[in-house]
């Protein structure tokens, strides 16, 4: 799949694109496990297929979680599972001066929904040329992401994407206000829904984000 087809993926004869892999890259052999077994069924389901795996996690909530094995490492294995199975990767940014390296191995860069914001960051995104997905924060409206959306196209990139990740409902849940897809698609930006984390209970008393996997 030409990765620039999903920005006009309801022009398509499928539905929807799927968007899945581990959080982190956390070895060789299991994102090649990822790959391979959801490449399979992207074929099988005609459903489009991108890899996301963040090279490094610099978001964790306690010092000691796994954050990566090391930048260049985890890039070097994206690249392999993008050329091998010849399917788009995704991967996450944290801060300006990573784009750049990013950008050389993956097809889409990810804004963390923590760092919708930060206008350093969207403006070196876009101007990378690369498709741009944001997350919506979980303390941002909806109708709020048009500013961040804005960042991206002033650079003249309007490769976009944004994504429906939660709502903090109290300190220790997310939900999702699923107006909020019809709202953002009023950017004009293709708008994905993250069932993963829409199903996240952060910030836990033992450091862990934890979640509820049977919804």
């Amino acid at each position: 799949m030409n990765p620039e087809d999903i920005l006009n993926f309801e022009k398509k004869e499928y539905g929807f694109f799927l968007i899945a892999g581990p959080c982190v890259v956390e070895n060789e052999s299991l994102c090649m496990k990822v790959a391979a077994k959801m490449n399979e069924l992207s074929s099988k389901y005609r459903v489009p297929y991108i890899f996301k795996a963040s090279y490094r996690k610099a978001n964790r909530t306690s010092d000691d979680s796994f954050q990566g094995l090391g930048d260049l490492e985890a890039l070097k294995i994206l690249q392999k599972v993008r050329t091998e199975f010849n399917i788009p990767v995704l991967t996450d940014v944290h801060e300006s001066i990573e784009v750049e390296m990013a950008a050389e191995v993956a097809d889409i860069i990810q804004i963390p929904a923590f760092l919708a914001r930060q206008t350093n960051l969207l403006r070196a995104a876009g101007l990378s040329g690369k498709i741009v997905n944001i997350k919506k924060g979980q303390f941002m409206s909806p109708e709020s992401m048009a500013f961040a959306v804005e960042k991206i196209r002033n650079t003249g990139n309007n490769k976009i994407m944004v994504t429906e990740r939660g709502t903090f409902f109290g300190y220790q849940d997310l939900v999702v206000d699923f107006r909020g897809l019809i709202s953002m698609k009023e950017l004009g930006c293709p708008v994905i829904f993250d069932a993963t984390h829409s199903l996240q209970k952060p910030n836990q008393s033992k450091g862990r984000s934890g979640g509820r996997p049977e919804f």
